[in-house]
């Protein structure tokens, strides 16, 4: 069965840089990068603001919306950094959306 793409590419327009990081770390100690891309996505500003118990403030500043899988060796997306309208961003966290059969349906990532 053919599952309908959620992101669809004519609504991904704007450019994003991204830098994919692994679990594990180069022979100079540096984080192995897995993926470094210019892509398209849809990008959706936003903030949330939570309180911690150490008094910390945490700021979410955006999501971005990939069609399919951007990097389909890695199963987990954990780490990295993102540059959107020039500035560069932490990837908070990354998500791929599955459809029934198991297929990437998109690819998420939230930026701090």
């Amino acid at each position: 069965m053919n599952y309908p793409c959620l992101v669809p590419k004519r609504l991904c327009k704007t450019d994003i840089h991204v830098e994919i990081e692994g679990e594990g770390i180069t022979e100079d100690g540096a984080p192995e990068i897995l993926l470094t891309a210019d892509l398209k996505c849809n990008y959706q500003d936003g903030g949330k603001r939570i309180l911690t118990d150490e008094q910390k403030l945490i700021e979410v500043s955006g999501t971005a919306l990939f069609p399919g899988d951007i990097c389909p060796d890695v199963p987990n997306i954990t780490s990295g950094s993102a540059t959107v309208h020039g500035i560069k961003r932490a990837i908070a966290q990354g998500r791929k959306a599955r459809n029934p059969d198991g297929t990437v349906n998109y690819t998420e990532l939230r930026l701090l």
